[in-house]
Formats: structure tokens, sequence, C-alpha cells
């Protein structure tokens, strides 16, 4: 039972008339006389009778809400944090699952074969499972509530300070794709400072993204997974329209097997399932935590049905020649092909920010409990991490060859 939802014969030990008789034992002899003065002013009233009149507490018993009943307010406690419902959490998850790695999909039946549809679904049954476990790690480990927490539990502090890769995986397939659309795009200024158009697009694609990332709410971040989950649906319609009106020929495979390559598929699909980061801020987040698990299994549904329907009939329509992403094969003439390459461009901004967003939490932990809760603070934090991002998306060396960004041979 917490203080806020206690009867209120428990509220009325916070007047006047009630006192607390605790027993001061001491192992060092008799109390001293300031021992003795504390001990005297534990057995005062916590409050004044006079400063809680008759008329600011009910007589009423039944539970109810202790900012309803009386006008005692407790500054120390943190300030309350907005949550979000069942189906803004679904749509979290099915953003954060339904990404990028769907444009792979036909890449990776082609490497793995038909019966890589087999491994999509036991990663699938197997990444749920694991999202679920995080959430008995969370309730089973009390001080734990996020992929930093869990991460330090197991590993100690290196486990919490590491940091994964994905989100400057996003910048670069925003940038790559965005300064395919605008090759000749540049600036100059006056001749001193000179960008080409990847520089200049990598720039433009940092400043699109960074408003999301400044939100710190995970309500407020629905809305946009929201934008992010049509995104990617459009991209699925592209894709049958190119095939069901545009009428673009058929080149099926008969490769039910390929071991070989393997161990490519496996990773492409590992990759699709890889956001169990992002999944302890949504169970922390919401109203409803007992509904985590079906929130989780909804979203793994529905993620496995549009990647086996991109996986299937991309790999039908474009077969053996089909390329990393299978936005690259579509006919630059048709309109389906123009509109795909721009929901190319605008998924990652949609799945930047709720991908960050544990990155952040994790850093802002490590601040004095003042500033913990700065918004300006976590502004400059986020900032900052969107710089290094951009800083290490355009100096590490090989980072963008990644199989969404090139073209394989």
């Amino acid at each position: 039972m917490d203080m806020y939802t206690m009867p209120l014969h428990s509220v009325n030990s916070f007047r006047g008339t009630s006192e607390l008789n605790l027993p001061i034992k001491t192992s060092f002899g008799p109390l001293t006389p300031t021992q003795t003065h504390e001990r005297d002013g534990l057995c005062k009233p916590l409050l004044k009778a006079k400063s809680l009149g008759k008329d600011h507490v009910p007589v009423s018993t039944s539970p109810m809400k202790l900012s309803q009943t009386s006008n005692v307010t407790i500054s120390g406690l943190p300030p309350p944090v907005e949550q979000y419902s069942f189906s803004q959490a679904v749509l979290n998850a099915i953003n954060v699952l339904y990404g990028i790695g769907i444009l792979s999909m036909p890449y990776a039946f082609k490497e793995g074969g038909w019966l890589s549809l087999v491994l999509l679904m036991v990663f699938g049954v197997i990444c749920c499972y694991t999202g679920i476990l995080l959430k008995i790690c969370l309730e089973k480990c009390h001080g734990l509530q996020t992929y930093p927490d869990i991460r330090q539990a197991a590993f100690g502090y290196f486990g919490r300070v590491c940091i994964a890769s994905s989100c400057v995986e996003y910048l670069i397939m925003m940038n790559d794709n965005l300064s395919a659309l605008f090759p000749h795009a540049h600036l100059d200024i006056g001749g001193i400072i000179r960008l080409d158009s990847y520089l200049f697009c990598a720039i433009i694609s940092t400043l699109v993204i960074l408003p999301t990332v400044w939100l710190r709410n995970l309500s407020l971040l629905s809305y946009i997974s929201a934008g992010g989950v049509v995104t990617l649906a459009a991209m699925v319609v592209c894709l049958l329209w190119l095939g069901v009106v545009d009428e673009m020929e058929y080149h099926p495979s008969r490769t039910a097997l390929n071991l070989g390559n393997l161990p490519v598929a496996v990773g492409l699909i590992g990759f699709c399932y890889g956001s169990h980061s992002v999944f302890p801020n949504i169970y922390t987040s919401m109203k409803e935590p007992s509904r985590y698990p079906s929130a989780l299994l909804i979203s793994f549904c529905v993620s496995f049905v549009m990647y086996t329907a991109v996986g299937v009939y991309g790999y039908l329509m474009f077969g053996d020649s089909v390329k990393s992403q299978f936005t690259l094969n579509m006919p630059s003439h048709y309109v389906s092909s123009k509109v795909a390459a721009w929901t190319v461009v605008v998924a990652p901004i949609t799945k930047f920010a709720l991908t960050l967003t544990p990155i952040a939490y994790g850093i802002e932990e490590l601040l004095p409990p003042a500033q913990q809760n700065s918004y300006v603070v976590s502004m400059m934090i986020r900032t900052t991490l969107m710089i290094l991002i951009l800083l290490v998306a355009l100096t590490v060396p090989y980072f963008g060859k990644h199989p969404y960004y090139i073209q394989m041979p």
C-alpha cells in the first residue's frame, strides 16, 4: 500500500492527536541531553491540530488520493511522468521492430534461400520471449528501470557505457539516400568552406533529426512512431504496386537453402528484431505494465507478417538479381519507385529518437539528482550525442559500408 492510496483512517494519523512512540535504545550507556531532546522531538505531533481542520479531512474510510483529502504537499517527490496507453505502447514497439531491416528481407531470402522464412519465424519467437524476460528482470531486481541498468547488473559499469551503433546507421542511411536524390547539392561559403553533396546532406539530416531527439516523453514519441509505421507501410504498398499495377516482370528463384551464404541471412534477420534496448523504456512508461507481454506479442506478429510479405514478394519479383536494398531494383521512372525512395529518406527520422532515448537515459542517470530532471541539461546531452554520431558517421573508416547503403555485386 502506498501513501497515495491509503485509507483515510491512516491519513488521520497525520493530525495532531497522533504520536510516534518509538523506543530508542543505545548500547553506549544513558542518553545524553542532546539525544533526549531528539527523542522527545519524535514524540511530538507531526502536524499541529490547527494546521489541519476537520473540514480538510473527511471522516470516510474509503481509499482516496491524499491530494484530494488534505492540503499537504510533498515537495520531495519527483514530478509525475506522463505514461502512455496500450495502443501507444504497441505503436512504439512496432516502430522499433518494423524498421529499415525490411529493405533487406528479399536479399536475406536470396542469401539463405526460401527456408530463411523458418529462420524469420524462429528469431521472432526467440526475440519475443527474451523481450518478456526483460520485464521479469525489471520486476525481480529492485531499482532496474532501463536497459543500461540491466546491462550494468549483468556486466558491471562497462555494460552501462557500451553504446550500440544503430543510431549511426540510421543517420548514414538517411544521408546516403538524400545525397543520391540530390547529387549536385553543395554549400559554398565565400570560397572558404565548401561542402559537397555528401557532407551537406549529412548536416541537413542531422538538423532535421535533432528536434525529435529533444523529446523526452515517450507518449509524444508514439505519434512519431505512428508516422514511422505509416512510412514503412507505404514502402510495402509501393512494392506491391510495382508488381500488380505497373506489371513488372517476375523472376522467381527456386533455391530452397543456400548453406554457403546462410550466415548473411542470419545476420540480416537478427538485425530486424534487434530492438531490445527500447523495450524496458516501453514497459516502465506504460499505464498498465501488466499488458506489456500482449503489446510485445502483437508487435512481433505484425512485424513478422510485414517482413514475410516483403521478403517473399520481393524475392519472387526480383529473384537472384535482388540487391541489398530492394528499392535499388525498382525502376526509377515509375512513380511508385520515387515514392519508395522518399520513404527510405523519411523512415530514419521516425526511428532515430526512439533508438537514442535509452542511451540518453543511461547518461542522464549518472548526473546528480538535481540535474536529472533538467530539460536544458537533457537537450545538451542529446545534442552532444547527435554531434558525436555525426562525427562517427563521417570520420570512422568503412562505418557506412553496411548492406543497406551499398549495392553489392
